[in-house]
């Protein structure tokens, strides 16, 4: 591979790390599935953060502007519906009770894993605002006119690798700790984290309904 290209790659590696790496609502919701369902239900999460997070970069990198309006134009109703979302999730988490060990789920564990994936992706692609980020870093970063669309969709695979990376490390890093949580601190960090992706869902119903009615934050 040529020098410029295997750079383009390494930047783009960076890029999906720097966009990762902010611990908002998906990173939490990652979190909380490493402690309550595995290692595998939190990396799987942050495979659908990671595959959204490459759409955004595609679409920002190959300069697909009427992509982006279209999703920046109705980002009120996709904020209603991560909200929805997450409010949802935060008072299931709250609402929880009784053992907090993963289970097995023999045979629909394929399903679950895709359900966990899907709505990591749903709640990520939520914020298309993240597409002026990567225009904004991919302008600091540079990409170079050499190599066309070549060069860009280096740059956009090293947002993936990036990306997942981030979550790889996160959702296995999470999972050797968790057996120095006690059964009481879990139960804790349970009710902590449902409460916040609740405050979180709402924050985003709030922020769109200010929006629709000419006050936006």
């Amino acid at each position: 591979m040529p020098a410029a290209l295997l750079i383009d790659l390494i930047k783009g590696i960076a890029v999906g790390i720097v966009i990762a790496l902010p611990v908002g609502p998906v990173g939490l919701l990652c979190v909380r599935r490493t402690l309550f369902e595995g290692p595998m239900f939190g990396f799987v999460s942050g495979l659908g953060a990671a595959t959204a997070d490459t759409l955004f970069g595609i679409i920002a990198g190959f300069g697909l502007t009427i992509v982006r309006d279209v999703m920046l134009r109705y980002q009120e109703w996709f904020s209603v519906a991560g909200g929805c979302f997450l409010l949802y999730t935060g008072i299931k988490a709250l609402r929880r009770r009784g053992a907090v060990e993963p289970e097995p789920l023999g045979d629909d564990e394929a399903e679950a894993l895709f359900a966990a994936y899907a709505s990591t992706f749903a709640l990520t692609i939520t914020n298309p605002i993240t597409i002026l980020a990567f225009a904004a870093i991919f302008a600091q970063v540079g990409v170079s006119q050499e190599a066309g669309y070549l060069d860009t969709g280096l740059l956009v695979a090293g947002v993936f690798c990036g990306s997942l990376v981030w979550w790889l490390g996160l959702s296995f890093g999470i999972a050797g700790l968790r057996r120095v949580f006690g059964t009481v601190r879990l139960t804790w960090l349970n009710r902590i984290s449902g409460g916040i992706l609740a405050l979180s869902g709402t924050g985003l119903l709030l922020a769109a309904l200010l929006a629709w009615s000419g006050h936006g934050i």
